[in-house]
């Protein structure tokens, strides 16, 4: 899957503990009712986020996950899920008016008007 907004926020490394870390990144979609969603990046992907930066519009690839918590000594039992979203992809994305623009007429190159048409020929369209 994947996901896409501007970023509001880029979060430092977590060492959750001596074998795992994570980093999150926190976006805010750009749509008819904006949601705004944290993305975690673990282990060697951390290093992802390097460079990236708020206000940065960005497409991520995610994983959506998920697990079941029971807390401990509770009768009946308390059971809790969890949903997370984790990346595993980020890019840059261009402003949309740049990567497309349009040449100024001052751009084109001249040309010459056709001579050689003939008054049936602007008549035969199929409908």
């Amino acid at each position: 899957m994947e996901v896409q907004g501007k970023i509001k926020l880029v979060g430092n490394v977590q060492e959750i503990t001596d074998s795992f870390r994570k980093r999150e990144l926190v976006i805010v979609t750009q749509e008819q009712y904006p949601q705004t969603l944290c993305v975690e990046f673990v282990q060697d992907k951390t290093d992802l986020l390097n460079g990236f930066q708020q206000g940065q519009d960005v497409k991520i690839g995610i994983n959506l996950r998920g697990r079941e918590w029971e807390k401990p000594g509770t009768n009946p039992k308390e059971i809790k899920y969890f949903t997370s979203l984790q990346g595993w992809r980020i890019e840059p994305l261009q402003n949309q008016n740049s990567d497309h623009q349009e040449p100024g007429l001052d751009s084109l190159s001249p040309f010459e008007p056709a001579d050689d048409v003939n008054k049936e020929d602007l008549d035969d369209l199929p409908f």
